[in-house]
């Protein structure tokens, strides 16, 4: 067996770049959830982050630019399928990983302003629809996958209406009626779609 190639930990000033970027994401992130889109700016990113405005625009060019990226490194970090052996279990870990994305304060603010805007500008509508929508269709697709080949689902199970079984609920609690969820809320909506897939 060959051994993996050592890789070095960066050093020096790799490490104060990696960390000042993720400063910065931190920053945007904020300014979104604070002033929203619109009002979003590069001079208060930086004043949050600690940094000067042309530590940003060595890093994007535009407002636009540094948005999608940090939404789309966000989304790159998503949950990988889960694999509990049941369509049930699969299920509930994954509407538990969404609706506790869905709690983060920052994320209440975010989604839905970033929905609004996308309405308004084609390049987040289409960054919002790779990052988020993409990626959890990943998840949904790879839960039905196992499920069919465990018998639990019949073959060509609609992937798109499981994932709006699963979320829409989810959504429209939290980030819409700004609902409080018991853990049980949970549970019976994860058994209510795995029977609605089954049946």
């Amino acid at each position: 067996m060959s051994a993996q190639p050592h890789r070095r930990a960066p050093a020096g000033a790799a490490v104060l770049r990696t960390n000042l970027t993720e400063a910065i994401r931190e920053a945007v992130l904020e300014e979104l959830a604070a002033h929203g889109y619109g009002r979003l700016s590069i001079e208060g990113v930086a004043r949050r982050a600690g940094v000067g405005k042309t530590t940003i625009y060595r890093r994007w060019d535009s407002k636009l630019e540094m948005v999608l990226d940090v939404v789309s490194a966000i989304a790159a970090q998503g949950m990988a399928s889960p694999d509990t052996g049941s369509l049930h279990g699969d299920l509930r870990a994954m509407i538990g990983a969404a609706a506790m994305a869905l709690r983060h304060p920052l994320a209440l603010q975010i989604i839905p302003d970033l929905l609004a805007e996308a309405a308004r500008n084609p390049q987040i509508a289409d960054t919002l629809q790779a990052a988020l929508h993409e990626t959890q269709l990943g998840v949904s697709a790879a839960v039905l996958k196992k499920a069919e080949a465990r018998g639990e689902v019949p073959p060509g199970t609609d992937v798109q209406l499981a994932l709006d079984l699963a979320i829409g609920p989810l959504y429209w609690r939290l980030a819409v009626v700004r609902d409080n969820l018991p853990e049980i809320y949970l549970d019976q909506l994860a058994g209510r779609v795995a029977a609605a897939l089954t049946g």
